[in-house]
């Protein structure tokens, strides 16, 4: 009989803090609305101090049909708590749908299993905030332009490729209202973070381009606006997606003529090899500038791809087998100029055969 007491006795004192020790996860951050097609966080913590327990998995009941973009979440330590976020996107209320069903949540620690039931978000329209007539469609905590590129489309369009990044955003959603043409390509997401290039054709006359999109964070839109100009050929032919990347290249061919010139110069006067050495050297440099493209040779039929993606749109079709200068290389996409002007990739397939 004492044995039995000391054992109850034990599990008394015992068992209670071991209910204290275990991880305890709940919900940190819940909107308790969201948009139609917004991307938003789930945020859950655990506080460790007070625990000898480990969190090893949560997952989201996968019989959902509603599961979050990444199976695994964003883990931040924050002294003694650890934050797990996940991010949902909101369907359009198109679908029938007026609200997103969070899935069940399973949590799996060293001691423990246990679940967060599921929870209803309602979903409401941004048509209630009267969107300006340039809406890009894009709902976002926050993004910007990194940089652009104009370049001929055709004899009477221009095409505009500007590339975004952005934090918790629906890019691959975004239109441009009123453009010929416009889409996204390269789209690349990293949890919160999604980049991708989005192109625009425009017509030659207009000069400008402006679109907006709503920070979520705000509450408002938020215009963009870039100018419409068309560099000389040789931004357009060398700078890929960055205009500005042409302007270093000439800074540099200018300070290595400087430098050229000032080696020489020092080495008439001080008549000291070295000099003559760094003056050679500096016009070797210089010489690498203006080496002249490799040619190649595109097939006949071979589609003009307007970024060097696989699921890029064709511009055009190159009608005839030419000859002309390679430009850029990116993995199995060649750059060339099939018209004055007109800057495009073709696939390694479509090069021709010797």
């Amino acid at each position: 009989m004492r044995y039995l007491r000391s054992i109850i006795l034990f599990w008394a004192v015992i068992f209670p803090a071991l209910l204290w020790s275990q991880a305890e996860v709940n919900y940190s951050y819940l909107p308790k609305k969201v948009y139609e097609n917004q991307v938003f966080p789930l945020t859950l913590i655990s506080t460790i101090a007070e625990s000898n327990d480990t969190v090893r998995s949560l997952h989201f009941d996968t019989s959902s049909a509603q599961k979050p973009l990444f199976g695994k979440p964003l883990v931040v330590k924050n002294g003694n708590d650890v934050f797990y976020t996940f991010y949902f996107k909101a369907p359009a209320l198109k679908s029938g749908k007026t609200y997103i069903q969070i899935p069940r949540l399973f949590i799996r620690t060293d001691l423990s299993q246990r679940s967060l039931d599921p929870m209803a978000i309602p979903i409401r329209s941004l048509d209630s905030l009267h969107p300006p007539k340039n809406f890009s469609n894009v709902l976002t905590a926050s993004m910007r332009i990194k940089n652009y590129q104009v370049s001929n489309y055709d004899a009477q369009n221009h095409l505009v490729t500007i590339s975004l990044e952005a934090y918790e955003a629906n890019l691959e959603d975004i239109k441009a209202p009123g453009a010929i043409q416009s889409g996204i390509e390269d789209l690349l997401r990293d949890q919160a973070k999604v980049t991708g290039d989005f192109y625009v054709v425009l017509p030659r006359a207009q000069k400008a381009f402006g679109f907006s999109y709503f920070d979520t964070v705000k509450r408002r839109f938020i215009p963009l606006r870039i100018k419409v100009e068309l560099a000389n050929a040789s931004v357009t032919t060398q700078s890929d997606l960055n205009p500005k990347v042409d302007a270093f290249a000439r800074l540099k061919r200018y300070s290595l003529i400087v430098l050229s010139l000032f080696f020489m110069l020092m080495f008439l006067w001080k008549r000291d090899f070295f000099y003559l050495v760094l003056g050679v050297v500096s016009l070797i440099t210089l010489m690498t500038f203006y080496i002249p493209h490799k040619k190649i040779c595109v097939k006949q039929g071979a589609p003009l791809y307007i970024l060097p993606t696989q699921t890029s749109t064709v511009s055009t079709h190159v009608t005839d087998r030419f000859t002309t200068m390679l430009l850029g290389e990116r993995g199995e996409f060649k750059k060339i100029e099939l018209k004055q002007g007109v800057i495009g990739w073709i696939k390694d397939e479509d090069i021709c055969k010797r």
